[in-house]
């Protein structure tokens, strides 16, 4: 069985120290991708994270990798073997699941872009671990056990790392960040629907700059 080379481990690392906070990216209108994401980085956030829950992820990773060179850009919500090729073709430097399949887990060992599985239990945690993973997104965190949940887990596992993501808001971001296992927090509040639908990108500045700054 492959393990995860000390490579891959040290990609995921750079992305998640590249900053605090990671905005869950959804792309409904593909004209949207790059002023958002642009918007995003000019606030001061420099890692993004596009989805794959509507159909224009895939090129909307393409289209920002090109037009943002300088911020880390990664898919989310990959959740097969066949999105994860998809994504790695369209120049994705990081790959985000929701959850683990063993597939996908071997898959993301010898991958050109690392992966960073998705769990809720010691026991997803546990399979990635025995593959050589050690940084983990943890979703959702708030039904998953929140704080508490990522206290739990470092008593056997001190030297794993997570980014939670999943009910997370602006005013509580700080508080999962304050834990010694915590890296870097996802939230959706970063792009809210209708600053997006309203195409006001200024304002979505002014939230990722709000945000960082309440850290």
């Amino acid at each position: 069985m492959n393990q995860l080379s000390d490579y891959h481990r040290e990609r995921v690392r750079a992305v998640l120290s590249s900053s605090p906070l990671v905005p869950v990216i959804t792309i409904n209108d593909p004209d949207d991708a790059v002023p958002l994401c642009q918007a995003l980085v000019n606030g001061g956030i420099n890692v993004l994270e596009i989805t794959l829950r509507t159909e224009h992820g895939v090129k909307a990773i393409e289209k920002v990798r090109k037009a943002i060179p300088e911020a880390w850009v990664g898919a989310g919500t990959v959740t097969s073997i066949a999105h994860y090729r998809q994504v790695e073709a369209a120049g994705a430097q990081f790959v985000i699941t929701p959850g683990v399949t063993e597939a996908i887990l071997e898959f993301g060992v010898t991958s050109e872009a690392p992966l960073l599985p998705g769990i809720a239990t010691i026991s997803e945690l546990m399979v990635g671990y025995n593959l050589g993973y050690r940084e983990f997104k943890f979703f959702p965190a708030e039904v998953a056990g929140g704080i508490p949940a990522l206290k739990a887990f470092s008593g056997p596992f001190p030297d794993v790392s997570f980014c939670p993501t999943g009910g997370i808001r602006r005013n509580t971001a700080a508080d999962y960040l304050a834990l010694d296992n915590v890296q870097t927090v996802g939230g959706s509040w970063l792009t809210p629907e209708d600053v997006v639908a309203a195409k006001d990108w200024f304002q979505i500045t002014e939230i990722a700059r709000g945000s960082l700054a309440d850290l």
